[in-house]
C-alpha cells in the first residue's frame, strides 16, 4: 500500500511538473481548427515544461522529465528525449521560442503556486488563449 502512495505521489508531481507550471499556456479547442503543423508544434511547445536533474531523474521518470520532447515526437522511443532536447532547445532559441524547463522544486513549487492561486475565487486572467499561434 506504501509502495502504491509513493508511485502515485510521484506520478502526480511528473506529470503536473509537465503541464500545470507557471509558464505552460493552455488553449482552448477553438486553436484546434484549421491549426498548421507548425501552430501545432508551437503548441505543444508552449502548452508543456520539463524537469531538469540529469540522468538520474530522467530514468525516476521514465524520460518524462522531457515532457516537451514528449509531446512534440510522442513516437519516438522515450530513451531519444535527452538528445532531441538539445536541438529543440536550439531550435527555440534562433527563432525566440521559450523553452520551459527548470529544476523539479522550481516546477513543483510553480505548481502548488498555480493550483491554489486557480483555487481561490478570482477575476478571469486569460488564461486560455483562442487565439491563433502565429508561426511567421
Amino acid at each position: 500500500m506504501l509502495a502504491n502512495v509513493i508511485r502515485n505521489v510521484w506520478t502526480w508531481v511528473v506529470i503536473f511538473c509537465g503541464h500545470f507550471t507557471t509558464d505552460v499556456i493552455t488553449f482552448s479547442k477553438t486553436v484546434l481548427k484549421d491549426e498548421t503543423r507548425g501552430q501545432w508544434y508551437l503548441r505543444q511547445l508552449h502548452g508543456s515544461s520539463n524537469l531538469r536533474g540529469g540522468r538520474l531523474l530522467d530514468l525516476m521518470t521514465g524520460n518524462l522529465s522531457h515532457q516537451i520532447e514528449h509531446h512534440m515526437f510522442p513516437e519516438l522511443p522515450a530513451n531519444r528525449y535527452a538528445a532531441l532536447g538539445k536541438q529543440v532547445r536550439r531550435l527555440c532559441a534562433t527563432y525566440g521560442q521559450h523553452y520551459n524547463t527548470g529544476s523539479l522544486p522550481r516546477q513543483f513549487a510553480q505548481v502548488v503556486w498555480r493550483l491554489l492561486r486557480h483555487s481561490l475565487p478570482s477575476k478571469p486572467r486569460g488564461e486560455v488563449h483562442d487565439m491563433k499561434i502565429a508561426t511567421g
